[in-house]
């Protein structure tokens, strides 16, 4: 991308895509073509100690970095796909310089126009901007949800990040949900005592041939 005269590429990835609870963060990051801190990969491919090593290492090597959330409500209000596109601008419009082009991991471009945007299939592993994306967007998001579960200590947040752990799913059938969980999700159908509270999916937005698929 480079070499057809962007100056300035992002790094694009998220986290929180398939939990139940919290919301759907972000990262966008900009790096040089300095050589990346040791270990620089995937944060799926690194146990939580390293993944805040490395973090720490990238945030002083990188040129820039944000985020962008899409919290439970606007969640279930727009569908994940468009969720995702709403949280990935904010990250974007928050970094200090704005990219001319966006790498972003996976296959759907859920960004679409007027961002200049190449999908890459585990781009977290082979593009370091976005494999640092990935480590300061898990780091982030993992911290925050420790946070916020503290507020509700039987759904162990602070371990599971709002996903779909057995202390989690025990919690959600003896207590029902949090303000922080996603109503419309189909997990409720499989709750008889709180499925009433389920909220309707908003409908899947029309295939334009850039942006993915609602996922929620």
């Amino acid at each position: 991308m480079i070499a057809r005269g962007a100056l300035t590429v992002a790094g694009v990835d998220e986290v929180g895509r398939g939990a139940w609870a919290g919301p759907v963060l972000v990262a966008a990051a900009v790096t040089d073509l300095s050589v990346p801190p040791a270990g620089l990969t995937d944060s799926k491919l690194l146990t939580a100690r390293r993944r805040e090593e490395v973090a720490a290492a990238v945030d002083p090597w990188v040129t820039a970095y944000a985020f962008g959330t899409a919290d439970p409500g606007e969640i279930d209000e727009l569908g994940m796909t468009a969720a995702l596109r709403l949280a990935a601008v904010r990250a974007l419009e928050a970094l200090p310089i704005r990219p001319d082009a966006i790498v972003l991991d996976g296959k759907h471009d859920f960004l679409g126009t007027p961002w200049e945007v190449r999908c890459v299939i585990k781009g977290d592993q082979s593009c370091i901007s976005v494999a640092a994306a990935s480590v300061l967007a898990k780091v982030r998001r993992d911290g925050m949800m420790a946070r916020l579960g503290e507020d509700y200590p039987a759904y162990a947040f602070d371990s599971n990040a709002g996903y779909p752990a057995p202390v989690h799913r025990a919690a959600l059938v003896e207590h029902g949900p949090t303000p922080l969980h996603r109503m419309s999700w189909a997990y409720w159908d499989d709750l008889p005592e709180w499925r009433h509270l389920k909220r309707p999916r908003p409908l899947p937005p029309i295939d334009d041939g850039q942006l993915g698929f609602d996922l929620g």
